[in-house]
């Protein structure tokens, strides 16, 4: 993405040598009176990919998210941004490092008395020095990258659920972060439109080389896009892997959590016959299906 948000003043991370911009957490402890909510959660979000945290409600993801991104601050351990230390910050320094941070909001988190235009807009008003030529040029840039071209004298009344999600998706990525942050971005959307959002999100990750981090309880964007999971459980980390590994896993509250259908469970032993090579044909299948020992 050619674009450069130009920040008032430099920020840290732009003083490092270039690399990966991951982001990593270290013995991360947070509770609120005497609930300990997070609870020694260390992880790395990988650049590029797909990092998401799943759990039920409860768990701590959301407090967790909180954390990486300051709304809350951890009690114990360290969060760190490419190589910088964000827990070490001062308050300048942080605000610095957001303006290299998008997020996309449960609820999109629109402007309602503003233009999808002036939505989009609005971080670049706040972050840049930008002449009103040069802000449109890059509002019209994300649009046509989220496939909205022409909606940008609309307002938010006037869209779809799906299509405020990718007018969200559209300012998180206006300033062109490093870092993307996604609260339940497929909350309150029909199957097909989250697979669309899940699929536009992966791929903006991919095409910009982001580091994405996703909250969400959607179990097809969990199997779908899910390339650095981390499953927690009461505070803790209870699992770490990628969708692939969900398959052959024997950690009873994640299979629990992820195929709590029989249905799914059903999936899911398929699945590992499948790729152990004990299921051949179609009448395997309907073996399967009925409960039937395959021969």
């Amino acid at each position: 993405m050619p674009f450069e948000a130009t920040p008032l003043v430099a920020s840290p991370l732009q003083l490092l040598p270039l690399k990966p911009f991951m982001i990593e957490f270290k013995n991360i402890k947070k509770s609120f009176d005497d609930k300990v909510v997070l609870d020694d959660v260390s992880h790395v979000m990988e650049t590029g990919k797909a990092n998401l945290i799943i759990g039920q409600s409860g768990s701590g993801k959301t407090v967790l998210q909180k954390c990486l991104v300051g709304l809350f601050e951890p009690d114990e351990g360290e969060i760190i941004y490419d190589g910088v230390s964000f827990t070490e910050m001062n308050v300048e320094e942080r605000k610095l490092l957001r303006q290299q941070i998008g997020m996309l909001f449960q609820g999109s988190a629109l402007f309602d008395s503003m233009t999808v235009e002036q939505n989009i807009m609005f971080p670049l008003d706040m972050f840049t020095t930008k002449s009103f030529s040069e802000k449109l040029k890059r509002v019209n840039e994300v649009l046509n990258r989220v496939n909205l071209e022409g909606v940008n004298k609309k307002y938010p009344a006037e869209l779809s659920g799906g299509m405020k999600k990718r007018v969200g998706i559209a300012r998180a990525i206006v300033l062109n972060p490093k870092f993307l942050f996604c609260d339940e971005p497929n909350s309150g959307l029909d199957p097909q439109t989250s697979m669309v959002i899940d699929k536009l999100i992966l791929d903006i990750t991919r095409e910009f080389n982001m580091t994405t981090v996703i909250n969400t309880h959607d179990m097809n964007s969990v199997m779908e896009m899910g390339e650095n999971i981390l499953y927690m459980y009461e505070g803790k980390t209870e699992w770490t892997g990628n969708k692939k590994d969900i398959i052959f896993s024997k950690n009873e509250r994640l299979n629990n959590f992820i195929f709590a259908s029989e249905f799914l469970q059903d999936a899911k032993d398929m699945r590992m016959l499948e790729a152990k090579g004990k299921i051949s044909d179609d009448r395997d299948m309907e073996k399967m299906l009925k409960g039937d020992k395959l021969d």
